[in-house]
């Protein structure tokens, strides 16, 4: 079943129905009240078991996650059309509580082999994930505003959870610096949209006639700060510089939990703001995404080539995979959209168990980043080496991995919507970077672990089991998700 009809066929949305709406604010209200439990319990603990809170964090996101799926087949734009209910919110809002699971399974092993005051990262989790399901149903610009700080206030803490390591608090001070000349961007293009439009609210926009578009003066201009504030969060080259020093920072599971969330947000407010919202201005914002896209995709594979942190390598990785999901964007279709959809759950799992493999090969304290500490883990590690190899095999769109199909599905949708240069130079950068992922591969299978005096130590049952759920989302599983969308 298509999960794209939100926004397809954007005139059948009720605009009419102002007022509350339990049903839309109930996966991010049981979110929000299971962050506050959470650092009530945790504050009147005196000894803060991992497991128990976990377990407490996880039915928290089931209840969410349930609370989601009731929204199914009542399609709204409630809050007097400030939040979107419908199957595209309903998508992400469950696709956000998997990554979240992911992250929290993956934090468990994290916290079992370092002190971390384990209620207030379950905490944030809860309240990013909150913020990030907003920003999916968002129909209206501060709402979007809104959203984006939520969240991003939580991973700026995040990125600092390690708070006596010095790179931690610089990744943190870098993104939170960042973090706000985004926001000052995006604040600044939604006041200069008002202008041109007499409201913040898109949902509906789509449904009305070209005329009623001032193409001139504010509302492009407002548009492209919009998109620059947004680009910021999705790493988008030229607003990418915080990126490797954020993940370069902060704890690798933690990491995994930022990358795919954030990006998961962002994009399903490009895909409904430009594409469901502003369709009427595609031939002024498609060259913009067009040009973002090449840029993105080229300087994130080609630096990633010289990196020889793992973490930084990934970062850079995540550059160019947000440059594949802006030709979905740049599409402007609805195999568009769908592609994007793919893509984003297949990265967002794949991601999550890259790096928390990657916590497993570095161990307490992350002291074995660099790419040469990778020589002779199959000796070493066998299984832990076959699950990585797998990942970066996906990561590298080599089939018959999900990535593979993911990307298939994106070129596919920007090669009918006319978009064959940019499909190219995407196909060149995916040969880049199959480079960096197969010579990490090589180095695991095909050299002694020379310099080694010590074997990592295990993920921990948490991070197995978030392992786990990555790595069984490959083959098979890729396949009839294409089929699906």
């Amino acid at each position: 079943m298509s999960l794209l009809p939100a926004l397809a066929a954007a005139p059948v949305v009720h605009l009419n129905v102002p007022g509350a709406s339990f049903r839309a604010a109930a996966p991010m209200g049981v979110l929000a009240v299971g962050g506050m439990v959470l650092l009530v319990v945790g504050s009147t603990l005196r000894k803060h078991r991992a497991g128990a809170l976990g377990v407490l964090t996880l039915v928290f996101l089931a209840g969410s996650a349930v609370a989601a799926l009731f929204g199914i087949g009542h399609a709204q734009a409630a809050f007097d059309s400030r939040i979107a209910l419908d199957d595209f919110s309903v998508f992400f809002d469950l696709l956000l509580c998997s990554i979240a699971a992911v992250g929290v399974f993956a934090s468990l092993g994290m916290l079992k082999r370092e002190q971390g005051p384990a209620p207030e990262l379950f905490a944030l989790i809860l309240f990013a994930t909150a913020g990030m399901m907003l920003m999916a149903a968002a129909g209206d610009l501060i709402v979007v505003f809104v959203a984006l700080e939520t969240f991003s206030l939580c991973f700026y803490v995040l990125a600092a959870f390690r708070r006596n390591r010095p790179d931690s608090q610089e990744a943190s001070f870098k993104y939170f610096l960042t973090g706000a000349f985004s926001s000052a961007f995006l604040l600044y293009g939604v006041a200069l949209m008002y202008g041109a439009l007499g409201t913040t609210r898109f949902l509906g926009l789509g449904v009305l006639p070209a005329a009623a578009f001032p193409h001139k003066g504010l509302l492009p201009a407002g548009l492209a700060l919009v998109i620059v504030g947004l680009g910021f969060k999705v790493s988008a080259v030229p607003f990418h510089m915080w990126t490797p020093d954020a993940y370069d920072g902060a704890p690798s599971p933690v990491v995994g939990f930022m990358a795919a969330g954030a990006k998961v947000a962002a994009y399903a407010v490009l895909l409904r703001l430009l594409i469901s919202a502003l369709p009427v201005m595609s031939h002024e914002w498609r060259p913009a995404v067009v040009i973002l896209a090449v840029l993105t995709m080229v300087v994130g594979s080609v630096i990633a080539v010289v990196q020889t942190n793992v973490k930084r390598m990934l970062a850079y990785s995540s550059i160019a995979h947000s440059g594949f999901l802006l030709i979905g964007v740049a599409a402007g279709t609805a195999r568009g959209v769908s592609s994007s959809l793919f893509y984003l759950a297949a990265y967002s799992f794949t991601i999550l168990g890259a790096f928390a493999l990657v916590y497993a090969v570095a161990g307490p304290e992350e002291r074995f980043i660099q790419i040469g500490d990778y020589r002779g883990l199959a000796r070493r590690q066998p299984w832990l080496a076959v699950a990585l190899t797998l990942l970066l095999v996906s990561l590298a769109g080599i089939p018959p991995t999900i990535g593979f199909w993911s990307k298939f599905e994106v070129f596919g949708a920007g090669v009918a919507a006319g978009l064959s240069p940019l499909v190219v130079i995407g196909l060149l950068s995916s040969a880049i970077a199959a480079f960096f992922y197969l010579r990490i591969v090589g180095l695991m299978f095909l050299d002694d672990p020379t310099g080694w005096t010590e074997t990592p130590a295990p993920a921990g049952a948490g991070g197995g089991v978030g392992v786990a759920v990555a790595t069984q989302t490959k083959v098979a599983p890729g396949i009839a998700f294409t089929v699906a969308i």
